[in-house]
């Protein structure tokens, strides 16, 4: 027979109740894809008549944004991968609620325009009062691609050799810096630079000098680097990239400069990221003197590197909310961790599972040397692939041929599919 007179006819598939309610969810576009594809299955012999809608059902995504949620096992806290800082559910409710028409640029009580944000900076600000003035931009690096544009196109931008940085995925901070139309002036060398270095080259064509934490790379040994309050007595604005979006000191990671300290040091402009040991959302965090701040806020630029309301609404449950998951991962009690990692193993009752222990670290370009130890549920390699392809996605690491789940970044509410996720790709 003729295996194409068996397939049912798109119409009555989309009939289907299931179908009917994803269309209103989705869109009918995806629905109808779905329905094709198990169409198919039907006429190469795969899938039985009877089975296309539910095929079509299984086959739909959970949400029209084709992002899906994954499950970090990975013992990277901040996945670059992953999308770095997970949001807290204060953070995710409030860009729930600014999702539709919001008071963001509207003063409810006066009914006339109001600066965009104003709750978001006022928060911030009022995490960091060292700070004369804070902006927001979409993310770290369009924070000094502002600075450099506004204080120094044309003009020159003083670093440090050992400063000149890879930012990632291949764009470097000079190339950044000189595609404002700002002139590099290196000083120094790659491990040793001094106070001296810098003096020598200010001048009347200096727009700033820029200090970059090298947050992702360390240089041991014979070295030295001018401190910021080292450089604040040489007549030109001291802007330092800190990086990583620590807003005051934290115990845990000494190394990792914050916003506050550096204000304090000095600096008359400090950027950051909002993604990363912040918690928060993908966001270029700009604090410092009124002058230099409102100079960067009214600049052309900033109108083309705003941010959108959905951030700003992240961004200050972020700051002014609760504890953010970044933070409690970098916290996991460690007891607490082993015990709910072999309740996971002994309900798998799988040969070759077992419990060890591991390291976890920062990620996200923070943080380099920190080692935090972990425990990991330890898995045959063959099990990362089918992994990868549950529902949800499971993503650990490979180490010395095991796949190693370290659970510090996955919600407990997670544990149950994850149980389903590790029984179904074992078999």
């Amino acid at each position: 027979m003729d295996r194409r007179r068996e397939v049912p006819r798109t119409d009555a598939v989309l009939a289907d109740p299931r179908l009917q309610a994803a269309a209103e969810r989705l869109g009918r576009d995806p629905v109808k894809a779905a329905v094709r594809v198990a169409q198919q299955q039907v006429r190469t012999g795969e899938l039985a008549p009877a089975e296309v809608a539910d095929a079509a059902v299984a086959a739909l995504p959970a949400t029209a944004g084709g992002l899906r949620p994954v499950l970090n096992a990975t013992g990277v806290v901040l996945h670059t991968n992953l999308g770095r800082a997970a949001l807290s559910s204060a953070a995710v409710d409030a860009m729930v609620a600014a999702s539709g028409h919001t008071d963001v640029e509207l003063d409810l009580d006066t009914g006339k325009r109001a600066r965009r944000g104003r709750t978001a900076l006022a928060a911030l600000a009022a995490a960091v009062p060292r700070a004369e003035a804070v902006h927001v931009v979409n993310n770290g690096a369009a924070a000094l691609v502002l600075a450099a544009t506004a204080l120094a196109a044309g003009r020159e931008i003083i670093v440090s050799r050992g400063e000149m940085v890879e930012i990632g995925d291949g764009f470097r901070l000079p190339d950044l810096l000189e595609s404002t139309g700002a002139r590099l002036r290196e000083v120094g060398t790659t491990n040793r630079t001094s106070p001296a270095d810098y003096a020598a080259v200010v001048g009347p064509a200096t727009g700033f000098i820029l200090k970059v934490h090298p947050s992702n790379f360390v240089v041991r040994g014979f070295t030295s680097a001018a401190e910021i309050p080292q450089l604040t007595g040489l007549g030109v604005p001291v802007v330092a990239d800190i990086g990583s979006g620590l807003l005051a000191p934290d115990p845990l990671l000494p190394g990792e400069p914050d916003a506050a300290s550096t204000l304090r040091a000095g600096a008359d402009l400090v950027i950051a990221s909002g993604d990363k040991l912040l918690g928060g959302p993908q966001a270029g965090l700009l604090l410092g003197t009124s002058a230099l701040v409102e100079r960067l806020r009214r600049h052309p630029l900033a109108r083309a590197l705003r941010v959108d309301k959905l951030t700003l609404a992240a961004l200050q449950a972020t700051v002014a909310g609760p504890v953010p998951p970044t933070w409690q991962a970098l916290r996991y009690d460690l007891d607490e961790l082993r015990d709910r990692t072999t309740r996971l193993c002994r309900r798998l009752g799988l040969a070759g599972a077992e419990v060890i222990p591991s390291v976890a670290v920062v990620g996200g370009g923070g943080a380099p040397e920190l080692q935090l130890p972990s425990w990991s549920l330890s898995l045959p390699s063959t099990y990362a692939e089918p992994l990868r392809h549950a529902d949800p996605p499971v993503v650990g690491r490979v180490d010395q041929g095991r796949l190693l789940l370290d659970l510090r970044c996955v919600p407990p509410s997670a544990d149950e599919p994850l149980l389903r996720a590790i029984l179904a790709a074992g078999r």
